[in-house]
């Protein structure tokens, strides 16, 4: 597959949002066929790597809902908003170049655990069962747009899931990838057993 076509589709595929943020990066030599790492704050595009070895060997709506379902997750990860982990890092990022000018170790030290304590809370949220299933219905909904039904949507990813595991020569799925499978098969109609709401939080 000759990634600059595919590249260019893709990104026509994304929303406005995704466009402006997410970078497709052709990354070769990595054992996935798509990966993101989790966003740092001041970075200032969200890069999505690909293989597309074998991201060639997954049908057209396989790699539609893996890439809607990566560009979800990663405009899922928010860290400037109004919420109480995001209030204490900007204060502990602060109060650490406070403590800083004024030379004070033991206040350099408090400020910068408190920080770090608050962007770990962060980084929790984003990798929390709940999360990982928003970030698939989101891509459905995206996908609704695109010209999929949603019990259509649902299949191709859940299938898409199941796929890359073989291709990446992993022996089975893991339990997150369980979970959304599940969740998936519900959306699809195919099985009349969903993910409860509390069974869902961590």
């Amino acid at each position: 597959m000759d990634p600059s076509p595919e590249i260019f589709r893709l990104l026509d595929l994304m929303p406005a949002s995704g466009r402006m943020l997410c970078k497709i990066v052709n990354k070769p030599q990595q054992s996935t066929a798509i990966e993101s790492s989790f966003p740092l704050p001041w970075a200032r595009e969200r890069p999505i790597y690909i293989n597309f070895d074998l991201w060639r060997k997954l049908s057209r709506p396989q790699r539609d809902l893996l890439l809607l379902r990566t560009v979800s997750w990663l405009l899922g990860v928010k860290w400037f908003k109004p919420d109480l982990y995001q209030g204490v890092v900007i204060a502990g990022l602060l109060g650490t170049l406070v403590e800083l000018v004024e030379g004070d170790a033991v206040g350099v030290v408090t400020a910068g655990g408190l920080t770090a304590l608050a962007g770990v809370q962060i980084w929790r949220s984003t990798h929390r069962s709940d999360r990982e299933i928003e970030a698939d219905q989101a891509a459905i909904q995206i996908a609704l747009r695109r010209g999929y039904n949603e019990p259509e949507a649902a299949r191709h990813l859940l299938s898409a899931i199941e796929t890359v595991a073989t291709l990446e020569g992993r022996p089975g799925l893991d339990f997150m990838e369980l979970i959304r499978v599940q969740n998936l098969r519900a959306i699809a109609g195919l099985s009349a057993v969903g993910i409860p709401e509390d069974g869902i939080r961590e």
